[in-house]
């Protein structure tokens, strides 16, 4: 049996809480699916150079972020960690990429992971880790560590990228009515390209569509589904999730490989 790949368009941190159609659809995902033995998290949040995985018991909830309610700042997803999955994660990748660290007591479940858990499995009682996005990487690198991670889905390990594939916060607006073409094209283009099982312009991505540059300024949000795409096998075919742009730069798109996937929204 395999575990879903899951790739969720996080959003704004606000959604833990505020839930929404976005995360009503988060919800539903932990209702349909058979409950993993461990969780492997990939978060646009944890930018490094390097691959770094949790290796802590117990990975404290990181609040990455200013300028929100306290109320936010106060939430707490305690899952316990599992060194076990972050050591067998760092044998798998390790004949392919040396730079890999193990964190033990720094880092933890950012919000890139935690607001989207919350919903997924809000008992928390789940073992979870984090793997950093390398920026030192090529774009067919992230794609070739989704593919040696690949073994995992068939252990009961969820593994689930986190980030957005267009998401530009200099053009952000709170008024959502008409979202920009350029916001809209390149969502259409990347649904479009996973659901025909297209994925090569997806992971060239700086080269495929001219509205690259506006949707994705910067990559760190991006390259999170470029490793979902790698976590597909063959026969698999993609299902979207959620979609929609909010405050007009930032794109809501989720999608997985496997099975339990509920309809789009």
């Amino acid at each position: 049996m395999l575990m879903p790949a899951l790739f969720i368009g996080h959003g704004s941190p606000m959604y833990a809480l505020e839930p929404n159609r976005y995360t009503q659809s988060w919800a539903k995902l932990g209702q349909s699916m058979p409950q993993p033995r461990a969780i492997l998290m990939l978060s646009a949040h944890w930018y490094t150079r390097g691959i770094w995985l949790t290796a802590m018991q117990h990975p404290k909830t990181i609040h990455d972020f200013s300028g929100f309610p306290e109320e936010l700042s106060a939430l707490q997803y305690q899952a316990p960690g599992s060194p076990e999955l972050a050591l067998q994660v760092r044998d798998l990748i390790q004949p392919h990429f040396t730079n890999i660290t193990l964190e033990d007591a720094e880092w933890g479940l950012d919000h890139g992971a935690w607001s989207i858990l919350k919903y997924v499995y809000p008992k928390a009682n789940i073992p979870v880790i984090q793997m950093s996005i390398d920026a030192t990487l090529l774009n067919q690198e992230h794609w070739q560590l989704g593919q040696l991670l690949q073994s995992l889905r068939q252990e009961n390990v969820l593994i689930i990228s986190s980030g957005n594939v267009v998401h530009n916060l200099r053009l952000l607006s709170r008024s959502n009515a008409f979202p920009p073409p350029w916001a809209t094209d390149y969502e259409a283009f990347f649904k479009h390209h996973v659901l025909n099982n297209d994925l090569e312009p997806l992971i060239d991505w700086e080269n495929s569509n001219p509205y690259a540059s506006y949707a994705i300024p910067t990559p760190e949000h991006y390259l999170p589904a470029i490793y979902t795409l790698g976590l597909k096998h063959e026969s698999e075919s993609a299902s979207v999730i959620t979609e929609g742009i909010e405050m007009s730069s930032i794109s809501m798109l989720s999608f997985g490989f496997g099975f339990g996937l509920p309809p789009i929204q």
